[in-house]
């Protein structure tokens, strides 16, 4: 049972970061692929329907978590409250701007919103890209230490470490970078006109700089977490999510040359699957590693709930996944196509 959920949390938070990503991205070139009024209400009406519902996917983790992980997710929120309310303020900031920005049918007003848009959903992509760089490099964890991670320490990997170094920073780059061009590959395929193409070229440019930040970023992880690379040669189930993440590079550059926006945004999501979840398959079983020594680790057997609790559980998880994708086919659905601002209202979001 312990394994069954392990894989449930990793499924919950693939699809966030899949879907939810293309969200950040689009807001982090809110400015650079958008120049005026009418192009930005374009870029923000390919996202308003659908941002809402891509944070379903980070609640339900938080869900799984509290069910199935209430160790680890004891010990990791208590250590990253400031990161975590951070991660709150801008998720709230980032809904009011969508929703606010269409009240006032005024040029300053509208101006201000994208501003918090688009500083938002960046600030969004750096949090997750550091929040997933200290999952990998781990935390001070020992009996008797304090829960609370300052925000730095010496921006070393080892040790008494804090939030940010240069290992946790490197990370959020990747995040912003990539998700940036998956936003961008997003809005290609869903707008018209000028922004398509700003679309299009960010997306050639993010994305070739997104391959090569990746083998920067696989080196830097080989030195701070090699058990990692050792995982990942003995487990079958990291080779199928490291195949999923090559296909994923191959059908991105594929689709890039041959102009085929579909198979770009494709490749984009297979990447952006396949790296967490070749992460995960490959530190299994550890959740949170302690830098201290790992015989502080916490593992998905010691963090766990009792085996009954989690076999209860699983009796619901299936009903409300198939509940979450029948509402995601239908939303994909009726907002399929590209925006058309003909048909737009400006309504609000």
């Amino acid at each position: 049972m312990v394994e069954l959920w392990f894989g449930i949390l990793t499924v919950m938070i693939v699809f966030f970061i899949v879907l939810d990503g293309w969200d950040f991205g689009a807001g982090a070139l809110h400015y650079i692929v958008a120049g005026n009024q009418e192009e930005r209400r374009a870029l923000i009406a390919a996202l308003g329907p659908l941002w809402s519902w891509h944070e379903v996917w980070l609640v339900g983790t938080g869900g799984v978590l509290f069910v199935a992980f209430p160790r680890v997710l004891a010990t990791a929120f208590p250590a990253y409250y400031l990161a975590l309310f951070l991660v709150l303020w801008t998720l709230i900031l980032r809904g009011i701007s969508l929703e606010f920005r269409g009240h006032i049918p005024h040029s300053m007003w509208r101006s201000f919103w994208d501003f918090v848009f688009a500083v938002s959903n960046t600030t969004l992509a750096v949090l997750f890209g550091t929040a997933f760089g200290n999952l990998i490099r781990g935390m001070p964890l020992a009996p008797g230490t304090p829960l609370s991670l300052p925000l730095f320490t010496d921006f070393g990997v080892r040790g008494k470490v804090g939030i940010l170094d240069w290992y946790t920073l490197s990370a959020a780059v990747f995040a912003v970078v990539c998700l940036s061009a998956h936003g961008a590959s997003y809005l290609s395929l869903k707008t018209e006109s000028e922004i398509h193409r700003r679309s299009a070229r960010a997306a050639k440019v993010l994305w070739a700089a997104t391959a090569v930040l990746l083998a920067g970023v696989s080196l830097e992880t080989f030195y701070v977490r090699p058990e990692l690379f050792a995982g990942m040669a003995a487990r079958p189930a990291a080779w199928v999510m490291l195949a999923l993440t090559a296909g994923g590079l191959i059908a991105i550059f594929t689709g890039l040359h041959s102009g085929s926006e579909l198979l770009t945004f494709r490749g984009g999501c297979a990447l952006i699957a396949g790296l967490p979840g070749t992460a995960a398959a490959s530190l299994f079983p550890v959740m949170l590693h302690s830098t201290l020594g790992p015989q502080y680790s916490i593992t998905a057997f010691n963090g766990s709930s009792d085996v009954s609790s989690l076999r209860t559980a699983a009796y619901w998880w299936p009903i409300a996944f198939a509940f979450a994708l029948t509402y995601f086919s239908f939303i994909g659905r009726h907002y399929a196509g590209r925006v058309k601002l003909s048909t737009d209202t400006q309504r609000p979001y």
